[in-house]
């Protein structure tokens, strides 16, 4: 049977002729899983461990692949194919052996949105030959997607031209999306139907879909960069096809040849689309020194560079200072520190000086370094000792260049290289996270996002951003301005509640301290993490219009709302505490001033209802504390 690329599936096209084909058997695994074996010579099903995913691969003239979800398309008959010396070995794909599956069932601590990833999917490896050329397909299903890639074994340099891969999804699916203009991933996220996009359309990847048959969420996107050019998107109709802007000529390679997966995740709820492990759970464990190593810490950090400019050193105590105040781990050093008393020694003498008092005053720094000054290997660890000589914790890397292969590899020796000396890393003007942070957890976030430092970014941004690429990873947004004059239509609850519904493990805050020290929201930002044990996306939440998040940190909740441009009335319910009462401080909008809060205390629980009253572009943000650890000064103890 051949199916012709991008034909759009309907009741009783090559879907159901397909599904006829292939059957279904219980392989001998000791949880009695279904999986999958060849039925009909080229067509393959795998269902993932629940049962609610499908996925069929055909071989014969071109190999394709469909998913279905709930029993309804998810990814309509879409190529697959990596083309190697200009060869596609998509194409005259003939299955050769019987498919291998084994099943992952394996949790593992994460931070970020919840505390404990789950990884539960059935592996297949599919032997095929494409005119001589041997390799595997190798498929992931999980209960929340579909993943697979392409593994080429070779003898010497080969060349790769590019993927015949794409997403076929079916008509009327919504979409948000973020332009391919910048490669550093900080263009504004705006969303479309697909089929409707201009042809052509370059897009990055992730792009977050919502499907008009009802079934719910995915995400078209990749795992596990690495040896490898990175992904992006081009338009054709209801398509979306693989293509490598940064490699347009394709790159070498040498050795086995193992590509990224390709992603499909898919989720009924926005709930199940944000809490997904899929990407980390596609890339390699860390080392054994690195799990739970003690130097790897999340925190909170304060930054002069989006109110201050260039850093200087006559103000730095002042920084410190603001930071111990507000109880905070870390103040961040950023570009222009090298200028310091003339610049070289001078300047590293001066920052050790700064490191010196920080520590004293129990803050650890974080510094800035142009990646130019690190790409370089020898260079780089050259740097990374003298950093780590003088004290200095973390180090954020700008301005890498964007990510072929080549630079691609530089995230994962910089990362080895950190890791050695006991450094961790945040990078800026960088390619997007692709679950590496699960093999490197020293990486503590990563830029790639239109943040508070691009100015203010529009409301569709905002309420888009934690269902695209916040789902995608960490993202340095660097939140949060108490200055009235740069609001510019936002409120002080929606700059408030960008730590809430934003993650990142290394947080980085915008504004000088004193702001938050003088501000109604004080308590809150004291009491604020930076990690989250437990993540709840509430009901009233929808991509592009309202982000309402309930995030847990031990025992306390914190509850935050983003708005786009139309002012509501939402209501939320508790039901998500557990039995006692809890002590409310809730900061709302003003209705009357963006430059000012609605500020109640309250006791609550679970059976309560809280009302908020959103304006265009507003907010809201709660602390919740069990009663019995809340202390009469207001202040919460993070012992159960």
């Amino acid at each position: 049977m051949n199916i012709k690329s991008n034909a759009i599936m309907r009741s009783g096209s090559p879907y159901d002729r397909i599904f006829r084909l292939a059957t279904l058997v219980v392989a001998g695994l000791t949880s009695g899983l279904v999986t999958s074996t060849v039925a009909a010579g080229n067509c393959l099903t795998l269902k993932s461990p629940d049962g609610k995913i499908t996925a069929a691969i055909q071989g014969g003239a071109h190999l394709h692949y469909m998913v279905l979800f709930h029993g309804k398309p998810a990814v309509e008959d879409s190529p697959i194919g990596i083309i190697i010396n200009g060869k596609d070995l998509g194409g005259d794909a003939l299955f050769t052996g019987r498919p291998r599956t084994a099943e992952i069932n394996e949790s593992y601590p994460v931070t970020g949105v919840h505390a404990t990833a789950i990884n539960h999917c059935l592996a297949t490896v599919i032997p095929i030959a494409s005119d001589g050329q041997a390799w595997q397909l190798e498929v992931r299903i999980f209960n929340d997607g579909v993943a697979f890639r392409y593994r080429v074994p070779v003898a010497g340099p080969m060349h790769i031209n590019g993927e015949d891969t794409a997403w076929n999804l079916p008509t009327g699916t919504g979409l948000w999306y973020q332009g391919a203009e910048n490669t550093s991933y900080e263009s504004r996220f705006d969303s479309q139907i697909a089929g409707q996009l201009p042809e052509g359309l370059e897009l990055m990847a992730p792009a977050t879909v919502k499907f008009s048959n009802g079934v719910g969420y995915g995400m078209m996107t990749e795992a596990n960069l690495i040896n490898y050019s990175d992904l992006s998107l081009k338009t054709a109709s209801n398509s979306f096809i693989a293509f490598f802007r940064n490699s347009p000529m394709g790159w070498d390679a040498t050795g086995d040849i193992v590509s990224p997966w390709r992603v499909t995740l898919l989720a009924t709820t926005l709930n199940g689309l944000v809490n997904s492990d899929i990407i980390k759970n596609l890339c390699p464990p860390p080392s054994p020194e690195l799990v739970n190593a003690p130097w790897i810490r999340s925190g909170r950090s304060v930054w002069h560079w989006l109110t201050g400019g260039a850093p200087k050193l006559e103000e730095q105590h002042a920084w410190i200072d603001g930071a111990k105040q507000l109880g905070y781990e870390y103040y961040l050093v950023d570009d222009g520190w090298k200028r310091w008393n003339g610049g070289g020694t001078n300047a590293w003498n001066a920052l050790a000086g700064v490191v010196q008092y920080a520590k004293s005053q129990g803050v650890d720094i974080w510094a800035w370094v142009g990646a130019s000054y690190v790409f370089d290997a020898n260079e780089r660890m050259n740097y990374f000792k003298k950093a780590k000589s003088i004290g200095i914790v973390g180090l954020k890397i700008d301005f890498p260049k964007p990510a072929d292969p080549t630079w691609v590899n530089w995230y994962e020796n910089t990362l080895r290289d950190a890791a050695s000396l006991q450094l961790m890393v945040d990078f800026h003007g960088a390619v997007k996270p692709t679950g590496r942070e699960r093999t490197w957890p020293n990486e503590m976030s990563r830029e790639a996002v239109a943040g508070r430092e691009q100015g203010k970014n529009p409301s569709l941004h905002d309420t888009t951003l934690p269902f695209v690429r916040y789902v995608q990873g960490h993202a340095d947004y660097t939140p949060t301005l108490f200055i009235p004059e740069r609001l510019k239509g936002s409120s002080y609850a929606h700059e408030l509640a960008m730590p809430v519904v934003f993650t990142s493990p290394y947080l980085c805050m915008g504004d000088n301290p004193k702001h938050y020290l003088e501000s109604d929201a004080c308590d809150v930002l004291k009491a604020l993490p930076s990690v989250w044990d437990e993540t709840v996306v509430l009901p009233a939440s929808e991509v592009g219009q309202l982000a309402v998040y309930a995030r847990r940190h031990g025992n306390q909740w914190f509850i935050g709302a983003i708005n786009n441009t139309l002012p509501r009335q939402v209501e939320i319910k508790l039901d998500f505490l557990r039995a006692g009462g809890f002590k409310l401080v809730e900061l709302a909008d003003d209705p009357n001033r963006e430059d000012s809060f609605k500020r109640r205390t309250a006791v609550v629980t679970r059976e309560d209802l809280l009302v908020l009253p959103l304006r265009k572009d507003g907010g809201y943000v709660a602390w919740l504390v069990p009663q019995y650890v809340y202390s009469a000064g207001g202040h919460a103890n993070e012992k159960e």
